[in-house]
């Protein structure tokens, strides 16, 4: 096959959205979201089952309604430095906010994990969902969408600008010469822009893969088009094979429309699998995960987060749908105008939004391995994705998968059995990003040796 599957784990301690419940189950340890032991068992399991990279994601704000992993739980890069000592070949992917954290520290955290993994380090670029985080960053207000991502992609420039701060030969260490800095492949950045400011340069030497792999996951206009500008690897929505595959489409397209190559913006769309023994035990198994989780109140306090924390609890449940879009403009916009506008033109009340909204929907990838391996390429071969961004309730459920899934993927010559190399550019098939400035000496190098075979002609 011209194309390999790509599978990344993202991991919860003790229950994200729709797992409310699941720090309840007697599997799951009670401080699994802070215990670094538990997130290294499952990086050393999703690394001898080959998978492409370990991802971490955050948010900033809670309130008492927020689901329990949420509530208490380590921060991405501290928590991925720990997880690198203990793997080789994972890519690991950490969440950080372009809106609340500033370039160059960024720029010097990722460096870091890149430095400290042996070139394993990706990020993942948000611009913050939750809309009260402002005020933990002294600001009354979030900001409104296109600042954000306008923030986003200059934040993203100027890291990876910081990134190229020194040239890959920048430190000889030649001690016959005295010289353990080469000055002339130092370069400061000197960034002057609409949101940062920026002098450089960085005090990190870059990776053996060059630069961290930038990560982004954003479904409405602005999040896709900073997705085709920046993005190499993406994490996508997957409710269906058709939403799917118009995502993939969508997104190919405009990184192509702007002059990048496709197939250097790796999709990876969300997935749960659900395994059994056969069709009809994984489908008890999904229905008796739904109803452990299926809690009105809950369900009723998260829904608010769409629209910065707000608190529906203060509404009549059998009247209609509060007009609450203007909430959803500097939060979840596209999910929260989304669900606005549905249940004003079917005239739904509060009570069937939030069913509506958390009504049972299996996962296309529950049943018996082979169903679910044949769905998995039966996704893959129709452009619907590059690979899929696994999420499992619990230890026992990553393992049954790796176990009884990823053997048949194998099998099938869908999925690797052996790395491709020891960086996570090299497993996701990226280029090595050349330093700029090296390119930039290369090609003058060559114009000026062209102009002086010319000029003796």
């Amino acid at each position: 096959m011209s194309r390999t599957l790509h599978l990344a784990l993202s991991a919860y301690g003790v229950g994200g959205p729709g797992q409310h419940g699941l720090w309840k189950d007697p599997r799951v340890p009670a401080n699994a979201s802070i215990d670094i032991d538990y997130y290294i068992r499952q990086a050393k399991t999703a690394e001898q089952a080959l998978f492409d990279a370990y991802f971490i994601v955050d948010s900033q704000f809670i309130n008492a309604g927020y689901p329990a992993h949420y509530l208490n739980r380590l921060e991405p890069l501290t928590l991925l430095s720990a997880v690198a000592t203990h793997t080789r070949s994972l890519g690991l992917v950490a969440t950080a906010s372009s809106t609340y954290n500033s370039p160059f520290n960024l720029a010097r955290r990722f460096a870091s994990l890149d430095q400290i993994s042996g070139g394993r380090a990706g990020w993942n670029v948000v611009t913050s969902f939750d809309t009260q985080t402002s005020r933990n960053y002294g600001l009354d207000e979030h900001l409104d969408y296109a600042t954000r991502y306008g923030r986003a992609l200059e934040s993203v420039q100027v890291v990876r600008g910081l990134w190229d701060s020194y040239e890959d030969d920048a430190f000889p260490a030649d001690v016959e010469r005295n010289l353990f800095l080469d000055p002339t492949r130092l370069h400061a950045l000197n960034h002057v822009g609409e949101h940062f400011r920026v002098a450089g340069p960085l005090n990190l030497s870059r990776s053996p893969q060059g630069q961290p792999v930038i990560f982004q996951a954003g479904v409405s206009e602005e999040g896709r088009d900073l997705a085709a500008r920046v993005a190499e690897g993406i994490y996508a929505p997957g409710e269906s094979l058709e939403q799917a595959q118009a995502y993939f489409r969508d997104v190919k397209a405009r990184a192509a429309a702007l002059g990048r190559e496709p197939d250097h913006v790796v999709i990876f769309v969300g997935a749960s699998p659900v395994v059994g023994g056969t069709d009809a035990e994984a489908h008890r198994i999904s229905r008796e995960i739904f109803d452990a989780d299926n809690d009105f109140d809950r369900k009723l306090a998260f829904l608010g987060r769409a629209f910065g924390a707000y608190d529906f609890g203060q509404h009549d449940l059998d009247a209609p749908f509060p007009d609450v879009a203007h909430l959803a403009e500097k939060g979840g916009r596209t999910h929260g105008l989304k669900l606005v506008q549905r249940a004003r033109e079917s005239g739904q009340t509060l009570r069937q939004v939030v069913e509506t909204v958390t009504e049972y929907r299996p996962s296309p990838f529950t049943g018996a391995p082979d169903t679910v391996v044949d769905t998995i390429e039966h996704w893959f071969q129709a452009a619907a994705t590059d690979g899929l961004n696994l999420r499992f309730r619990t230890l026992d459920d990553l393992d049954r998968f790796v176990a009884d899934v990823v053997p048949l993927l194998q099998k099938r010559g869908l999925f690797r059995t052996e790395y491709e190399g020891d960086t996570l550019r090299e497993n996701l098939g990226l280029p090595f990003p050349v330093n700029r400035h090296t390119l930039a000496r290369e090609t003058a190098d060559r114009e000026a040796a062209v102009a002086g075979t010319e000029g003796t002609v």
